[in-house]
């Protein structure tokens, strides 16, 4: 399993891209989502956390509530910590790791669908699904367990434009790919042309001679726009806005704001693990 990462990629990757063909099925109703507003604690040295699991992200907080019944997640450490970001835990291998080994790689064998959701926001507090990046999970399918707590850092509304923008960006460039991959009927010459030349330059004409349609397309399937309570909360309490739309948020934390501040601080190596292991118990709150 490749390092799970934390980093949205913004480059247009020209290659092969996996479609799955529209079902002609007919839609089956859905069974309504059982709340359970269950909450669970994280014990550590630094003190306690409790967080909160989003009902409306029924696939990780289930998954999340398996692992910590059957006590996965107990030993294990917060392997990667950045201040004003996010710390980060839930690799297995962890447990058993030497002092200074890189980690990341470790997951339960599986991954959970993307549960997006325009609500659920990279907020201060924010509980959030680690998960491998876009080149090689398209997807953006959530890690088993590797899950981040956001401590993120207040941004101006300047800096929140600029994200927009940014966010944007990377979207057009997966239409991009989608076309490259499998253009439709009207580009399909164009592409067939820069594909036989494959050179970055007949690439790049092609991105050019593209661009109303992809705009045209980004449009249909909506610009990322933060609503103004996003503005107002990542300018007042800050968090991570560059990671919504490509992490699943799954919960909040409820207690313990502070034991993440101080988990945030400790002293790390050159892989942002801390120096000292922090290690976590979770457990169910009844």
């Amino acid at each position: 399993m490749k390092k799970v990462c934390l980093i949205l990629v913004l480059a247009v990757i020209i290659g092969t891209v996996s479609l799955s063909a529209q079902s002609k099925k007919k839609a089956v109703k859905q069974a309504p989502v059982k709340e359970l507003k269950q909450k669970v604690k994280i014990q550590t040295e630094m003190g306690d956390i409790v967080i909160l699991l989003y009902d409306k992200t029924p696939l990780h907080r289930d998954n999340f509530i398996k692992l910590v019944t059957d006590s996965f997640y107990n030993g294990l450490l917060f392997h990667r910590v950045i201040p004003d970001f996010m710390i980060q835990g839930g690799d297995p291998d962890s447990k058993t790791s030497q002092p200074g080994a890189m980690l990341g790689n470790g997951g339960p064998g599986y991954n959970v669908k993307a549960e997006f959701d325009p609500a659920l926001y990279h907020k201060r507090g924010a509980l959030c699904a680690a998960r491998e990046s876009d080149n090689v999970n398209p997807l953006k399918e959530s890690s088993g367990s590797q899950f981040y707590i956001v401590q993120g850092k207040k941004f101006s509304q300047s800096e929140l434009n600029n994200i927009e923008i940014r966010i944007n960006q990377s979207k057009k460039a997966e239409i991009i790919n989608g076309i490259i991959a499998n253009p439709p009927k009207e580009l399909k010459a164009k592409v067939d042309s820069a594909k036989a030349l494959n050179t970055n330059e007949s690439y790049k004409m092609l991105v050019d001679s593209i661009d109303t349609y992809v705009e045209q397309e980004l449009n249909k399937r909506g610009k990322f726009v933060f609503t103004q309570e996003q503005r107002n909360t990542y300018t007042t309490v800050g968090g991570a806005p560059h990671l919504d739309g490509a992490y699943t948020v799954f919960g909040e934390v409820v207690e313990g704001m502070d034991v993440i501040d101080k988990i945030a601080a400790v002293k790390r190596d050159r892989y942002d693990r801390p120096l000292t292991d922090v290690k976590m118990i979770i457990s169910i709150v009844k």
